[in-house]
């Protein structure tokens, strides 16, 4: 459902004809009868509300406990890959309080090692520090800090540049390994590029490295994912693929989401929610839901689902504790919403018809 009207969305006449134009064009090429990957396996997405976001946390975790408790058995260790976009702007940040409510649940049922790893494009460190991560070290059992950054180690995938061939970048192998069990402690935000960052936009822009150790010579693997408005979507479809085997729980904080110019400069916004679910494409489309923007309009989440990689459709997904209309709210977006939404339309770059 459209909650922004277009005139509230574009800047001028010429953009909003462009922009339904272009809407128009998605939507008959969704709805043409073409063959398609998509799931049609049920998924289930809790979502809480309250006033205290360390319980929010825990309390979504909780009430999907029997979809994560068999694969967090099989498990060596527990990986939390926070959103760190900023190292000094903590409503931009995964909030310590939210990863006390993981560790509440991790607490009761898993014994073994957990690592909070974040490769952020500062310095990760100072941003651990500021955001108060050092604290669960000491105060919780088996709990260590980890720059993936500095550790340095990484496997190659390819992704298409600004001239739509390919390029290699580096993601990092903690967030792939196969004995880790990874948590996405997400955030509500609008963004620049992508409409919305939650669990999907957190791991597969987390995971590239920014820099290798101090010694060598900076990296900035993520600048390679702004290489084009159409690029960025299917970047992302990319790093979700190779990631998706090791996904394991997204836990999206909405406790104070972030409008407007996100990922980084917005405003807050006291959702007082939490989501969370197995299924990270499927705790995405409910968070979408939640603050009223358009799902049509998220690309890398729609190239996923059609991709197979998870539920987008809202029907096919079970919902636990809150109803979504009771907690939707309308975020205002991202002054550049017009041309994010440009990737629906059609490319013009090179004659139709060549060859």
């Amino acid at each position: 459902m459209i909650i922004i009207s277009r005139r509230q969305l574009l800047t001028s006449a010429a953009s909003s004809f462009a922009l339904a134009a272009a809407a128009r064009s998605a939507a008959a090429q969704v709805a043409a009868p073409v063959p398609s990957l998509a799931t049609d396996k049920r998924s289930l997405v809790s979502l809480m509300k309250g006033e205290d976001r360390r319980k929010n946390a825990y309390n979504a975790l909780m009430a999907i406990d029997k979809q994560i408790a068999p694969a967090l058995k099989r498990k060596k260790y527990v990986v939390i890959k926070p959103n760190n976009v900023s190292t000094g702007n903590q409503l931009a940040a995964t909030h310590a309080d939210t990863m006390r409510g993981m560790l509440d649940y991790l607490g009761e049922r898993f014994k073994g090692p957990v690592i909070i790893a974040e490769s952020s494009a500062g310095t990760t460190m100072q941003g651990f520090e500021n955001f108060h991560y050092t604290r669960l070290a000491t105060e919780y059992k088996r709990v260590s800090l980890l720059d993936l950054n500095e550790e340095a180690k990484y496997e190659l995938i390819p992704v298409l540049d600004e001239d739509m061939h390919p390029t290699l970048v580096r993601l990092a192998a903690r967030l792939l390994d196969p004995e880790a069990f990874v948590m996405c402690p997400a955030i509500l935000k609008t963004h620049n590029v992508a409409v919305a960052t939650l669990s999907i936009k957190n791991m597969v822009l987390g995971a590239p490295l920014h820099q290798g150790p101090k010694e060598t010579v900076r990296w900035s693997d993520k600048r390679k994912y702004h290489a084009g408005v159409r690029q960025t979507h299917y970047n992302m479809m990319l790093t979700a693929q190779k990631m998706r085997p090791n996904f394991g729980v997204a836990l999206i904080d909405g406790y104070e989401g972030m409008e407007g110019n996100g990922p980084a400069s917005g405003t807050a916004v006291p959702s007082r929610l939490a989501i969370a679910s197995t299924d990270f494409i499927a705790a995405d489309r409910v968070g979408v839901e939640t603050m009223g923007i358009d799902a049509k309009w998220l690309g890398y989440l729609m190239f996923c689902w059609q991709s197979g990689l998870g539920q987008y459709d809202l029907d096919k997904i079970d919902l636990e504790g809150e109803k979504i209309a009771s907690v939707r709210r309308s975020y205002k977006l991202h002054k550049d919403i017009d041309r994010g939404l440009q990737w629906m339309g059609p490319m013009k770059e090179i004659p139709v018809k060549l060859g």
